[in-house]
């Protein structure tokens, strides 16, 4: 029953994948319907194939031979068994590969997140950085004695500097020179925490443990899972949420 899974699926798409590789390679000509429906297909098939086959090593010249022989009506030169054994060889191969991924993921991310632990440690004994029970650290870079404060509801315009505890700098409203508005409610636990301690014009620097952050996860490349991040956030304007009581914008 493998093999007859497989023919719709990771076969299909290798064998149009190896279809698509090679037409161009041998010149072949993409002019009439049908050569660009078929060129079509295989592209739509191996779009799927790279998905499906990650981790496994297929031989581009074995699928064109079975691709080959399918479409002139052969017979196969391998029993559905022998076929149906190699599947499943390649299969318990790219499973290993994946669970050997993963741990080694898991275990970076480990690493990442007992550096933020330690750095964490080291900048709560400084004067200037309060903790919250939490354990989000906070520096108050400039404050003003008057403006709103947003709840957990409210919706922001904040500019803000993100960076790693290296220094690398993942994101930054600053130097893109556009402010951002977001709701509280809607980023991690570390700003809706953080901001919240703010009133309008105020400028903190925010110290947020991976926990409170994206914890195992990686959002996107810049940011390793199990990240401390650093956030410089000035707060610019406090839209309050609808519904809500007082002389609130939203």
């Amino acid at each position: 029953m493998q093999l007859k899974k497989l023919k719709t699926g990771l076969l299909a798409g290798a064998c149009a994948l190896t279809m698509a590789g090679y037409a161009l390679a041998e010149d072949t000509a993409l002019e009439t319907d049908e050569q660009v429906a078929s060129y079509g297909i295989g592209y739509g098939f191996a779009t799927n194939l790279k998905q499906q086959t990650q981790g496994l090593d297929l031989d581009v010249d074995a699928l064109v031979a079975g691709l080959r022989a399918a479409m002139a009506g052969e017979e196969s030169e391998l029993s559905n068994d022998r076929i149906n054994a190699a599947i499943q060889t390649l299969q318990q191969q790219q499973q290993q590969a994946q669970a050997e991924q993963q741990a080694q993921q898991q275990a970076k991310a480990e690493e990442t997140k007992a550096a933020g632990q330690e750095f964490l440690a080291e900048n709560s004994e400084r004067d200037e950085v309060s903790v919250t029970d939490s354990g989000l650290q906070y520096e108050v870079l400039s404050e003003t004695d008057s403006g709103a404060s947003p709840t957990a509801q409210d919706t922001v315009r904040v500019h803000y500097h993100g960076t790693l505890i290296d220094g690398t700098v993942f994101d930054s409203s600053v130097d893109r020179g556009e402010p951002i508005e977001f709701p509280l409610s809607g980023v991690i636990k570390g700003w809706t925490e953080g901001v919240q301690l703010m009133t309008e014009g105020d400028k903190y620097k925010f110290y947020i443990p991976s926990e409170l952050a994206y914890g195992s996860n990686s959002p996107s490349p810049s940011i390793p899972a199990g990240s401390t991040l650093i956030f410089e956030v000035e707060l610019l304007e406090v839209i309050a949420s609808e519904g809500e009581g007082g002389d609130g914008e939203g």
